[in-house]
């Protein structure tokens, strides 16, 4: 039975107040290529269950796994190992739901794991605090550019070049809302990212500068320099991180002083699952505290002095006047956090390093192979893991003759940049700890038959 309480008439009188003449003209931002014009092709407008889920069935197999191949592919998503305890911990009845806990004091067990996380993130990030987890990268990456904002009163942020170009999208979409100024640019096959023009280009108009560690090129940049020059035109810096494994080898932004760090975590726990859900980190200097979107957990003691966790800051906009929230993020994606809290607690901080280690020497390796076949140059020498190559020859086509032949070679920055002339030729690639020697040689043989 189909629920529609509302009459064409109500829904008229809706339209009418906020101005549209019909539902149509809610989507017009949408391309009209990207809209249906009626059912989709190939679909009876009625099957059985079992027809569904057969059909279904022989879709999903169309696509290859990560485990299925020699497996490159990073730029932003990475595979590594997830031990199967954590699918077994995350599936306990007190923490199958990730549903925000709306009496939040019943739910001590959510309230504790979420402290926890709390505290293995800012320790990662090299930050005083951290919140309860958001949507993803992405969206937490928009949320420091806004919270900048919030804290300098200015309204430009300039974005470095080797920032991810989806998560640079995500903003560019929100910045049309809130009027944000955003200052963007490209990268270049350099083996150093865009710090010095960063640098110069800061003014007295600039809230804040973006750049990711280690960048969308894979390269790594001492980030004090340009936290100083930040602070002295009273800019906040934000470093972006897609790799939190990375920090188990390099040293924390926040230690080289950037005031607001984010990142993904789907590195740690959560698996790629062919694109979401994901996990978004968020963590800043103490002073920063209360422009923080999302919400902390905090330790206390109840009445009989027993130890207990409680929502101590939530800013959204259900728990505060809707002019005074710092975000409307209502999902805070716990039962990934969970995941990756059980991956970071089974680690350890021996473990984590132990786990960089082997992905920064596995990519070490991978990239003199690969930099010894004809038409492949190797871009930086200064990598954690994941690397780019300039091919002989474009480097989209390389990738999907590759994939026809079972080889998921990496991301073309091609396809990241597809306007961009001189970047069509670069090919980034990712090892990590399930990368195999014969992996890398597989790759290798076959790039040198494809570039011949």
């Amino acid at each position: 039975m189909r629920y529609l309480p509302l009459t064409p008439a109500d829904r008229q009188a809706m339209l009418g107040t906020i101005g549209a003449q019909s539902i149509d003209d809610l989507f017009v931002d949408v391309p009209e290529s990207a809209r249906l014009s009626g059912p989709i092709a190939g679909l009876p407008m009625h099957a059985s269950e079992l027809a569904v889920e057969r059909h279904m069935t022989a879709l999903a197999r169309k696509n290859i796994a990560a485990g299925e191949a020699p497996f490159f592919l990073g730029a932003g998503a990475y595979r590594h190992h997830v031990p199967a305890s954590v699918d077994h911990l995350i599936q306990r009845g007190e923490f199958l739901t990730a549903y925000t806990p709306y009496q939040p004091e019943i739910a001590q067990g959510t309230l504790q794991m979420m402290f926890e996380f709390q505290s293995q993130i800012a320790r990662l990030l090299g930050c005083d605090v951290a919140n309860a987890s958001m949507y993803d990268g992405s969206t937490a990456c928009w949320e420091a550019i806004s919270m900048a904002r919030r804290v300098t009163k200015r309204g430009k942020a300039i974005l470095s070049g080797g920032l991810h170009p989806h998560y640079v999208s995500v903003a560019k979409t929100m910045a049309r809302f809130t009027g944000d100024q955003l200052v963007t640019g490209v990268p270049t096959f350099s083996p150093e990212p865009d710090t010095l023009d960063l640098i110069n280009a800061i003014d007295a108009d600039t809230s804040c500068v973006v750049v990711q560690y280690p960048d969308i090129l894979g390269r790594i940049e001492d980030m004090s320099a340009l936290a100083d020059a930040c602070h002295a035109k009273k800019a906040l810096l934000i470093a972006v991180v897609t790799e939190p494994v990375a920090l188990g080898a390099i040293r924390a932004p926040g230690e080289m002083g950037a005031d607001i760090v984010v990142g993904e975590g789907q590195s740690l726990g959560v698996g790629l699952q062919f694109g979401g859900p994901y996990v978004g980190l968020f963590a800043c200097s103490e002073k920063l505290v209360r422009q923080m979107p999302g919400r902390l957990c905090g330790e206390t003691v109840d009445a009989s002095g027993k130890r207990g966790f409680v929502l101590t800051l939530s800013t959204r906009e259900q728990h505060i006047r809707r002019e005074k929230a710092t975000s409307n993020i209502c999902t805070s994606s716990v039962l990934c956090a969970l995941a990756m809290s059980v991956h970071m607690t089974l680690l350890g901080e021996k473990g984590l390093r132990q786990l960089a280690e082997l992905n920064h020497v596995g990519a070490s390796a991978a990239a003199d192979r690969l930099a010894e076949v004809d038409g492949v140059e190797l871009v930086t020498d200064r990598f954690f893991n994941e690397f780019t190559l300039k091919l002989s020859k474009e480097a989209r086509p390389v990738v999907r003759q590759l994939a026809d032949k079972g080889i998921l070679a990496g991301v073309s920055l091609g396809r990241l940049y597809p306007g961009v002339e001189e970047l069509q030729n670069g090919l980034v690639v990712a090892v990590t700890e399930t990368t195999t020697e014969e992996d890398v040689e597989t790759l290798a043989s076959a790039l040198e038959e494809v570039l011949a």
